[in-house]
């Protein structure tokens, strides 16, 4: 078995198709269907199933897929590593962001981190835990920064808080309800809502449960930062979000804070990794940039 009969089957997971994989590698497609071929003949089993619209894998094949997924990203941070403790600063880091991070932390961390590696392909997906766990498992993401998750990771990640944090209720400029200051007095709005986790609607009911209220009309499930402020800038939904937006410059002159006298919980801010491995002195520096922006008070 080699290292890059495994480079080809990821690359063929990954991409959905030998021709697309040919094409990322710049190899011949015939090369990977011989390799793919004499690694199905030393297993002793198919790897994959052949369909009209791609390549699917088998159940054995997604077994296999998951260890070799993890060997071939941690032979790449192994290179990287090693390459830029050397000075050679180059390579990749993937760092998944909740939307706190994105608007509370990454504007200032950012700039930092581009001036230390200028020559670094930063990759950022914005999400949430269970949307990458299995990411963060094989190693194709470095890091997950973010809303904690409900549940804690299973084995082989380690899940360490960093700050608690809170929520404030957002709307546009000129909101017909700017100058309410009561979570009652919002009781009629409409609201749009960000996922917290897969269970956003219940999340908010049971706030507003909790001081007596009844459920909020939720009119809008928004999956991005981009989503919600577009919703928020363009009509008279309401949002609680975490309250760093308050100091988001992307959205000074077009959303505001109504500050109602609750205090509005929000999911701890987390940082989670693989502990077995260490991160590529890239990604250790985007973490410690990104950790210099927590709220003082809040570590």
């Amino acid at each position: 078995m080699k290292l890059s009969q495994l480079n080809h089957l990821v690359a063929i997971v990954e991409h959905g198709s030998l021709r697309s994989a040919a094409r990322h590698l710049n190899v011949p497609q015939p090369v990977l269907t011989r390799s793919i071929g004499l690694l199905e003949k030393e297993l002793g089993g198919a790897l994959f199933t052949r369909e009209t619209k791609g390549m699917a894998l088998t159940p054995v094949g997604r077994l296999f897929h998951t260890r070799a997924s993890a060997i071939v990203h941690e032979s790449q941070r192994a290179r990287e590593e090693f390459s830029q403790s050397l000075g050679n600063e180059r390579g990749t880091v993937v760092a998944a962001l909740s939307i706190m991070p994105h608007v509370g932390m990454l504007s200032q961390a950012l700039p930092l981190f581009r001036a230390r590696y200028p020559h670094i392909r930063l990759q950022l997906i914005e999400g949430l835990f269970p949307d990458v766990e299995s990411k963060l498992r094989d190693g194709s993401v470095d890091f997950y920064m973010g809303a904690a998750p409900r549940t804690k990771p299973m084995p082989g990640l380690r899940i360490d808080l960093l700050f608690e944090n809170t929520r404030t209720v957002i709307g546009r400029k000129g909101h017909p309800l700017n100058h309410s200051r009561s979570l009652k007095a919002l009781a009629a709005a409409d609201w749009a809502i960000t996922s917290v986790d897969y269970d956003a609607d219940q999340d908010l009911q049971q706030l507003f449960a909790s001081h007596g209220l009844p459920a909020p009309n939720i009119l809008l499930h928004a999956r991005s930062a981009l989503s919600m402020m577009v919703a928020l800038a363009n009509s008279d939904l309401l949002a609680m979000l975490p309250v760093q937006w308050d100091e988001f410059a992307l959205t000074k002159n077009a959303l505001e804070v109504l500050r109602i006298r609750e205090v509005l919980p929000a999911p701890a801010i987390v940082l989670v990794k693989r502990p077995d491995l260490p991160l590529t002195p890239a990604a250790g520096y985007l973490v410690d940039m990104l950790m210099r922006q927590i709220p003082k008070g809040k570590t």
